[in-house]
């Protein structure tokens, strides 16, 4: 019974890491890992309009990444949010429209 206030505080973490974040659209999934969908999303975006793409690591290894739009600028600007999937193994990929920018949702699902 002197257990059961961990379990609970356990159980209420890992619901909470299990869910996209915040103002996150959710786009789609991929058996690919995040590093290989965040890439092919930033090409996709940069030789469509011949701007520079920023990319941000948010875990270590290329684990996670928010890929932002052409002309958008980290932290709070528009992106691609490239995370490991919360459900099982892939990449879990959504679209947060921060700072007014566009973003075409079709190149991200072409790198699904």
């Amino acid at each position: 019974m002197k257990y059961l206030p961990l379990i609970a505080l356990t159980v209420a973490i890992s619901a909470c890491a299990a869910q996209p974040p915040a103002g996150v659209q959710s786009v789609g999934q991929s058996q690919q890992p995040p590093k290989v969908v965040g890439q092919c999303i930033a090409k996709k975006w940069a030789d469509k309009s011949q701007q520079q793409v920023v990319s941000q690591n948010t875990l270590a290894n290329d684990a996670a990444m928010d890929v932002y739009v052409p002309g958008q600028q980290p932290p709070s600007g528009a992106a691609a949010v490239v995370r490991p999937s919360y459900t099982g193994s892939g990449t879990w990929v959504g679209f947060r429209s921060g700072g007014g920018g566009g973003g075409d949702t079709s190149d991200i699902t072409a790198c699904l």
